[in-house]
């Protein structure tokens, strides 16, 4: 099933478009001029809302040539928007370079992929049952 947004736009937001055919991410565009200074975070506005169904989110994930040219990346990556937000879809962008970064307004700053989500059934139990790796954490299954 191919799901259905559906969206307002503040005046002068652009609609989020598919780059290419194969990409799985709409780009993202900043609604505003930004400068962002090294080490600088800011929570960058799309100018745009959407209405997932039920049972979808949208993950906002960071652009990596904006990662590889600038350094500019998003702090919390990916975001989620979930079906029931309704509010505008804002970017928290950071400036990991050494230089000051301009991004024009209309530049894509991000990239949005729906993906269904499953809803858990939390059940509490005296134990878990044993697995090879058990509590083994970071770094616990070797290397290859």
């Amino acid at each position: 099933m191919t799901p259905r947004i559906r969206m307002t736009l503040e005046p002068g937001a652009e609609v989020p478009a598919y780059a290419t055919q194969g990409a799985a991410g709409l780009d993202l565009r900043t609604a505003v001029d930004v400068d962002l200074r090294p080490l600088e975070r800011r929570l960058v506005p799309t100018g745009i809302r959407i209405a997932l169904p039920t049972g979808f989110e949208a993950q906002i994930r960071p652009r990596s040539g904006l990662a590889l040219r600038h350094g500019v990346t998003m702090v919390n990556s990916p975001g989620t928007i979930d079906c029931d937000y309704r509010g505008e879809i804002g970017v928290v962008l950071i400036n990991l370079g050494q230089e000051n970064v301009h991004l024009a307004k209309g530049e894509r700053i991000a990239q949005m992929v729906v993906q269904p989500v499953a809803r858990a059934l939390v059940e509490i139990v005296d134990a878990l049952e044993t697995t090879e790796r058990g509590e083994g954490g970071f770094g616990s299954t070797g290397r290859v």
